[in-house]
């Protein structure tokens, strides 16, 4: 009997102890270990991604530059595509069975019972056809998300596209997830932590034939999207359409700024391109077109990239630099003499004004000769390099040979020649001025891009001073946030300034001056012409000019590619602009119809 109880006694302890032992795995599978529910919760949930909208970029009006538009990415769930019609959905998507094939696999490799995209990006009335049919198709499902849209098409180059984030971007910065999309290029890269907003999370029960039944939980898991932030651009978008289309068929740019702000008011370059090109499924297509476009290149900002020799402009800065350091007055007159460098004819000139107003070469060769030697020492090639070194320093406050700090990407320096390059160029102290005398008039080693002329205009217009150049006048979040950018001294004093812009004033208004087609009866304009040599075919045009003359509101820059002397067609299509933005129309009809109507890609140079 003893031994009868034993044994049921062990038997009734071993049933204990296996009911111990699923009570504890029950537990740990339930409780403890989330794969289980993790399982459970990817056939019963569906986790639906709430892309926030980027912010809208408005002009300084207040017009909407880029906005968003309703787009919707296809989801698929691989573990519960099962039993579909394949040959009909790839009818439905236009996209063939081997591509379906490869899609599936993709998503297979991902996960089998978590979501990814199967297509991205289609617009609403392509998914409206899609979304009435999915019923048919276990497995997959539409996730909201939105696209860039350019209303007026315009201003490309400033305003950027968005792609979408590579596995550097996801590295680099983990707010972002594969399907993410993030600025490339223009203020949408520049502004990306602003215009991106906070992405939200929707929890949705969904049941075996994938219908969706209802939020989990009532929404308590829900987590809402915060869409980006907006701002507001100093563009003036009138003005931007306005010079995009005067430089139509031409290769160049314009850039203009408000002196009083260093706001730029319009930037662009030509050939341009679409922005709505680059948006939606067929921006990688599209780009690989823009960027194989034979040699214009339309993707290039050349208000930004490009770099020219400033010509016959750069004198504007001897000038200014000579009457502070005393080497030349207002009266003083030069001869010209060619036999120094190459001048087209004119009469000698008896004065500073006349010099700028005839464009002398002779005259500001003998002024730079003046600034570079100004007997610091005995030895001529230290003498040189002393000199140059000084005047580096003073040019360079002018913004030239250094990064502008406008709020874009991209911007290149341009180049101011210093000691350190001819050193490097022809060996230290084996050079003098006789050496570097072109740049005296703005050819040689000194190239600058478009952008800094226009600046330099605002500097002169300001009488000696600028603010940062920049794109983004405020920030349109909860609090007030205007962004103050800094002032720039050049150190001139102000009074110098005037005899400049009297010059620059004959250059427009006076019979002989170099830019009489950039005159309006309406406006008094202040302009200088250069011709930028280029080694490659025909000169470049280029024209810099603010009006008016007192209480100025417009700084321009004008670059005209190939197109030959600065008077001919970059003066004209600045004082388009300039008279666009301050009378808001044109009074010669004329001159605009030249201007529209020219094609200097493709026919031969008028002059």
């Amino acid at each position: 009997m003893i031994n009868l109880e034993n044994r049921k006694i062990s038997v009734i302890a071993l049933f204990a102890v296996i009911s111990l032992i699923f009570i504890a795995r029950l537990f740990f599978i339930q409780v403890l270990d989330d794969s289980y529910t993790s399982s459970a919760d990817n056939q019963a949930l569906r986790y639906v991604t709430q892309y926030p909208a980027r912010g809208i970029i408005y002009d300084r009006h207040g017009e909407i530059l880029v906005q968003n538009q309703a787009a919707f990415d296809l989801m698929i769930v691989p573990r519960q595509v099962k039993g579909i019609d394949t040959i009909a959905f790839c009818e439905l998507l236009n996209i063939s069975k081997e591509e379906f094939v490869q899609r599936v696999d993709k998503a297979k490799s991902y996960s089998t019972y978590r979501s990814s995209i199967f297509q991205k990006q289609l617009t609403g009335s392509e998914y409206a056809r899609v979304a009435e049919n999915l019923y048919r198709f276990n497995g997959f499902y539409g996730q909201k998300r939105t696209l860039r849209i350019y209303p007026d098409s315009v201003a490309a180059h400033v305003l950027g596209y968005i792609g979408e984030v590579n596995s550097k971007d996801i590295e680099r910065d983990s707010v972002y997830k594969s399907g993410d999309f993030i600025g490339i290029s223009g203020l949408e890269k520049q502004y990306e932590n602003v215009l991106r907003g906070e992405r939200g999370r929707e929890v949705l029960m969904v049941d075996v034939h994938n219908t969706v039944q209802g939020k989990y939980l009532g929404g308590e898991l829900d987590i809402p999207a915060k869409a980006g932030v907006n701002l507001i651009s100093t563009l003036d978008l009138g003005l931007q359409k306005y010079g995009e289309q005067l430089m139509r068929f031409k290769k160049g740019s314009i850039a203009a700024i408000e002196p009083s702000t260093g706001e730029v008011l319009s930037l662009i370059s030509s050939p341009n391109y679409d922005p709505n090109l680059l948006v939606g499924v067929k921006r990688a297509a599209n780009y690989q077109m823009l960027a194989q476009n034979d040699s214009l290149d339309p993707l290039f900002n050349r208000a930004l990239m490009a770099k020219y020799p400033p010509g016959s402009i750069f004198k504007i800065i001897q000038a200014l630099i000579g009457l502070q350091d005393g080497v030349i007055l207002e009266s003083t007159g030069i001869t010209c003499n060619k036999a120094l460098v190459g001048c087209h004819n004119h009469p000698s000139a008896r004065n500073l004004r006349e010099a700028i107003q005839m464009s002398c070469n002779p005259y500001f060769h003998q002024v730079f000769k003046r600034l570079i030697n100004k007997g610091y020492s005995s030895n001529y090639f230290e003498d040189s390099a002393l000199g140059l070194e000084e005047w580096h320093e003073k040019v360079s406050k002018f913004g030239l040979g250094q990064r502008l700090a406008i709020d874009l990407p991209s911007l290149k320096r341009g180049s101011i020649p210093d000691v350190e390059l001819y050193d490097r160029i022809y060996g230290a102290r084996r050079w003098a001025y006789s050496t570097i005398y072109s740049v005296s008039i703005g050819q040689g080693e000194v190239e600058v891009v478009p952008l800094q002329m226009a600046n330099l205009a605002a500097t002169v217009a300001n009488r000696g001073h600028f603010i940062d150049p920049h794109l983004v006048k405020e920030i349109d979040a909860e609090h007030d946030s205007i962004i103050h950018y800094e002032v720039h001294n050049t150190d001139i004093d102000s009074k110098y300034y005037e005899p400049i812009i009297d010059a620059m004033q004959s250059v427009v208004d006076k019979p002989g001056g170099t830019a009489r087609r950039a005159r309006i009866d309406s406006i008094k304009v202040c302009g200088k012409t250069g011709t930028a040599e280029n080694p490659h075919g025909e000169d470049h045009s280029v024209f810099i000019a603010f009006a008016p003359r007192n209480n100025p509101k417009i700084a321009i820059a004008v670059y005209v590619e190939n197109a030959g002397f600065g008077g001919t067609w970059a003066a004209p299509i600045a004082s388009l602009m300039i008279e666009k933005y301050i009378n808001g129309s044109i009074s010669d009809t004329i001159k605009e119809q030249r201007i529209l109507g020219a094609n200097l890609l493709f026919e031969p140079i008028e002059n």
